[in-house]
């Protein structure tokens, strides 16, 4: 009779876990819920005014680091955002995209705003104003180095083949945060646009 009981228990017990695990969201992209690490950005956009994750409570956003002249990642990456944005038709003011640069020498102000205009739509679009797609350009070697840290970003840079010129060698993917700011998913690079769309709507329907 005691197995019994016990057996029962521990049927009940799987049953209640198994329901449990059900009810969490089936996303397709890594899910970090919980990681202790990114969970603050603080930089200057292409104006120098500083942002905060605080800033965008309420939508889901999407973190990404790059540089400008980057041939494939960044603008593949950034691409597929954008479709996502539009896929969601009215929703997609709901999500907020974070370009950080690695290359705050080459990318200047004005460079980081043509840049993210040309993903946006919106032409000549002013950092200042709160647009889908905004630039965030670290001010000193320092800072860069440890918002790199905080999100376990590498990047190195390798010289080119002519004198001055370089590219940089980087992690390809991006986090997402939910809408009440907390750190949910790491997108791998090339995970496409429908698998993104899917985890987004996901976070924006999460209490």
């Amino acid at each position: 009779m005691k197995h019994r009981v016990l057996g029962l228990l521990l049927a009940f017990s799987l049953l209640g876990l198994s329901a449990c695990h059900s009810e969490r969201p089936q996303f397709k992209s890594v899910d970090i819920t919980g990681a202790d690490y990114a969970s603050q950005l603080d930089l200057p956009d292409a104006s120098g005014q500083m942002r905060h994750l605080s800033d965008f409570k309420g939508k889901v956003v999407a973190v990404f680091f790059g540089y400008t002249q980057c041939p494939d990642v960044c603008p593949t990456t950034l691409a597929e955002l954008a479709e996502v944005k539009h896929a969601l038709g009215s929703a997609g003011s709901r999500l907020q995209v974070l370009f950080v640069s690695l290359d705050p020498e080459r990318d200047t102000p004005e460079v980081l705003r043509a840049y993210m205009a040309g993903f946006s739509g919106e032409a000549g679009a002013d950092s200042n104003q709160d647009t889908g797609f905004l630039a965030l350009r670290p001010a000193s070697p320092e800072q860069l180095a440890a918002v790199t840290k905080a999100f376990k970003i590498y990047y190195k840079k390798v010289e080119g083949k002519t004198p001055g010129t370089y590219t940089f060698d980087h992690t390809a993917g991006t986090y997402f945060f939910d809408p009440q700011g907390r750190i949910r998913l790491f997108s791998r690079y090339s995970s496409g646009a429908k698998a993104i769309l899917d985890d987004v709507q996901l976070l924006l329907a999460s209490p």
